[in-house]
This record gives structure tokens, C-alpha cells and sequence, in this order.
């Protein structure tokens, strides 16, 4: 089936992705929608402009469009993005936001298209592993709960890490995959990549409790350059 996948850069909107080509799924846009502002209700916001990085080393045509960041205007951008593209069917990340999951479905129903949402409601430490199994490279660019510190941002996906979230998850009831906004991050390397990404120069902002990392360079860099990381 053609399909169109709706992407941020970010671990769950790749892995839905990844699931859909081993389905045997033909996945012939990526939708990437830029939110004006940071608390966006639907999108992701931190380095969505590193999307036109990962259609590039994917080789999936990349469709990018504005959004307000205001709840239900954001709903009609999807649609507008979606409308035009040639496909029967739209691919999600969406774990266990009902609200993201009934609004997505929602603009597909308008569009006579289908939704497809390979993660719902699936175990979320499951999930941190198979990013692991699939050599998936992920880091965190975004945290915004208690229990998280500026350390975070830069860190990368790894065996230990999923220990500290469960832990986190524990004593400050987060959420251990971020469906909560709890953090956010950025794929560098997946098995659908043709190269990985390299981030070269980085800032963190960091204010109160919350912050994040912001990509100011990156490079694509043949995938026998990455770095084995401890798992």
C-alpha cells in the first residue's frame, strides 16, 4: 500500500516507519509538519528542520508545511499537507495519545485515507529495545518533567538508559517512551538510513526545569564512521 508517513525525526514516528516498510508498505512521502511555536499540541518542535536531513538519507520525498501550534488550526494543516499526495493510507507514531491517534484518524476519514498506527498501545520498554535490536541511534534533544536534568540532552539510547527511565518512571510516574511530552528526540542512524547523521556544533537551553538541544550543524556521514556505543 502507498503511504504517506508523518515524521519528526524522532524515535516513534521512525520506528512506525520502520515497521511499515518490513510490512512490505511503500512509503513514497514523508510528512513533516513545522510547528511556529514550542508547545505545539500535535508536532514536535525540537530540530524539526533536521527532517529534510532524514528524507535525504532515507531517499523518501519530503513534504513540509507550517503549523500554527494552536490545537485544532494544526488539525487543518495536516489535512492541507495530506490532501494533495497521492497515497491511500498515513503512518503515525502515536503509542498511547488518544488524542493524537482520534486526530490523525479524523483527517484521514475527511480524506478517505487510512491510518496506520504500529505502536499503539504496545509495551513502551518494549519498544526502547527494539530501537536497541534494530541499532537504531537515538538522542535526546528535549526533556520537560521532573526528574530529568540538563544532562539528558545529548544522551544517547542505550541499555542503561531505559533503566533510568524505568526508574524515573517509578518514583515520578513519567512516561518511559515521552508519550507524556516528557522528552523528545532525534534519530541519527535507523536500518532504513542510507547514511547517519552527525551533529557537529549543539547549544542546550536550558530554563527552570526544562530544556533542550539545539542542532546548529549536522553532517550525513557514511554509516562506517558511527562510534560503537555501550550498551
Amino acid at each position: 500500500m502507498r503511504l504517506a508517513a508523518l515524521v519528526s525525526g524522532g524515535k516513534d514516528s521512525a520506528l512506525a516507519l520502520n515497521r511499515a516498510l518490513q510490512k512490505g508498505h511503500q512509503i513514497t512521502f514523508l510528512v513533516s509538519l513545522v510547528p511556529k511555536r514550542k508547545d505545539s499540541w500535535m508536532f514536535h518542535f525540537p530540530n524539526i528542520h533536521l527532517t529534510e536531513m532524514f528524507a535525504e538519507t532515507a531517499e523518501i520525498q519530503l513534504v513540509k508545511r507550517e503549523t500554527t501550534g494552536i490545537k485544532e488550526e494544526e488539525l487543518e494543516d495536516l489535512r492541507l499537507a495530506l490532501e494533495t499526495l497521492d497515497v491511500e493510507g498515513v503512518v503515525s507514531g502515536a503509542i498511547a495519545s488518544q488524542y493524537q491517534k482520534e486526530r490523525i484518524e479524523g483527517v484521514c476519514k475527511k480524506l478517505n485515507l487510512r491510518s496506520f498506527t504500529p505502536l499503539w498501545h504496545q509495551d513502551p520498554i518494549k519498544l526502547l529495545e527494539e530501537l536497541l535490536r534494530l541499532k537504531f541511534e537515538v538522542v535526546f534533544t528535549g526533556v520537560s518533567a521532573y526528574g530529568f536534568t540538563e544532562q539528558w540532552l545529548g544522551r544517547q539510547m542505550s541499555a542503561e538508559t531505559i533503566r533510568a527511565l524505568m526508574d524515573l518512571q517509578s518514583k515520578h510516574q513519567i512516561s518511559p517512551v515521552g508519550e507524556g511530552g516528557e522528552y523528545e528526540t532525534l534519530v541519527l542512524d535507523a536500518p532504513f538510513f542510507k547514511k547517519r547523521i552527525r551533529l557537529v556544533e549543539t547549544e542546550i537551553v536550558w530554563e527552570k526545569q526544562s530544556g533542550y538541544l539545539q542542532v546548529t550543524k549536522a553532517l550525513l556521514v557514511e554509516k562506517q564512521t558511527r562510534q560503537n556505543s555501550s550498551q
